[in-house]
């Protein structure tokens, strides 16, 4: 196989700290691809890597959500994974062991002898786990999706927050006709639960947010949010009472970074009998004044969200290559690889004058 020998890539080596490096691509084992990055996508675990906060490995190269073109790939690779040279494919956070209980039983995500894409150190293997590069090897646990080379990279890239979207807000709570969903926090797994709960069949959709997010809370109505609600300036528990008519919702679902109050107040919001979903981490802070009594009162089901599944990711590769749904308009910045420490800042609004709601890396620009 002929393929290129070394890669640039953006690598942590400490707290909000991001170097460019020139690394060696190994020789491709039979059971490995090499992927040559399009785009990948940031998103909030992005800028709490950066920070620190995840407190994953260091150095290691960040970037959980890759989408590519296969530049090479070993004859047990291809059988594998149907798939050849040239083919575009959309690229899964997990690396499970693929043979434990817990992968056997459905739940590789939760696989106890994973590794994780972004979050594996440099110095695990040939170290190139991360799609802050150009390339990156594509390890013989990965499980891709073969996605429309049509599609812009930025664009099919949404096949990660789209899918967790579908997880999140759907499969989890088992969302379908008829049900009211509150959605806590417009960012672009909010907007992705919208586009879910929607095509899932959802009778009304709810969104909270900041005054700030009054573009993203816009953006939730046109994909389809029946009541957006800016919770200060607006008594968000009076709110839900009225638009549920005193029920509460069917399905609560909190995407929200870092703020601990959505997860104290959706005991609040949510029907007797309903489920709570927890997807937004909070920097692994204590809930102050969470009382678990409303939990046993209500029969509250709670359900904690990490990561996709294959089946979320399907969902939203069809969806992305259906066209029925605008998801372009949730894009907002395209960054060079060098750019990926300003990238990161953009998302968490340390940048002045700077709104990102979905942003990628795009490393040949």
């Amino acid at each position: 196989m002929s393929y290129p020998k070394r890669t640039l890539a953006m690598v942590q080596t400490a707290p909000r700290k991001l170097e460019a490096r020139e690394l060696p691509i190994p020789p491709l084992e039979d059971g490995m691809a090499l992927l040559r990055i399009e785009a990948c996508g940031i998103c909030g675990s992005d800028y709490e890597q950066y920070e620190g906060v995840l407190r994953t490995p260091m150095p290691a190269i960040p970037g959980h959500e890759p989408l590519g073109v296969i530049e090479a790939i070993g004859d047990g690779a291809a059988r594998q994974w149907g798939i050849d040279v040239g083919d575009r494919v959309a690229v899964e956070t997990m690396l499970p062991c693929h043979h434990c209980g817990v992968c056997l039983s459905g739940q590789y995500h939760l696989c106890p002898r994973k590794n994780i894409y972004s979050y594996t150190p440099l110095d695990y293997g040939h170290g190139l786990y991360g799609a802050y590069a150009e390339y990156m090897v594509l390890d013989p646990r990965s499980i891709v999706h073969k996605i429309d080379p049509a599609l812009p990279p930025e664009l099919a890239v949404m096949f990660n927050p789209l899918g967790a979207g579908y997880r999140w807000a759907v499969e989890i709570p088992q969302t379908g006709p008829g049900d009211v969903v509150l959605i806590l926090g417009p960012g672009q797994r909010g907007l992705a639960s919208v586009v879910a709960a929607r095509e899932a069949g959802a009778a009304e959709i709810l969104v909270t947010g900041l005054a700030a997010d009054s573009r993203k809370l816009d953006l939730a109505r046109q994909f389809g949010a029946d009541h957006t609600i800016d919770v200060e300036n607006e008594d968000t528990r009076a709110r839900v009472r009225e638009l549920t008519d005193g029920r509460g919702a069917d399905v609560v679902v909190d995407v929200s970074s870092y703020a601990t109050d959505p997860v104290r107040e959706s005991l609040d919001y949510v029907r007797p009998g309903g489920t709570v979903v927890l997807a937004g981490v909070k920097g692994f802070r204590p809930i102050p004044d969470f009382v678990s009594d409303k939990i046993v009162l209500k029969e509250i089901t709670i359900r904690g969200a990490i990561g996709v599944t294959s089946s979320g990711y399907r969902s939203a590769i069809r969806l992305l290559e259906s066209g029925r749904v605008p998801m372009e308009r949730m894009h907002t910045h395209r960054f060079a690889l060098t750019e990926a420490e300003r990238a990161v800042k953009t998302l968490a609004r340390e940048i002045p004058g700077e709104e990102s709601i979905h942003s990628c890396l795009i490393p040949d620009q």
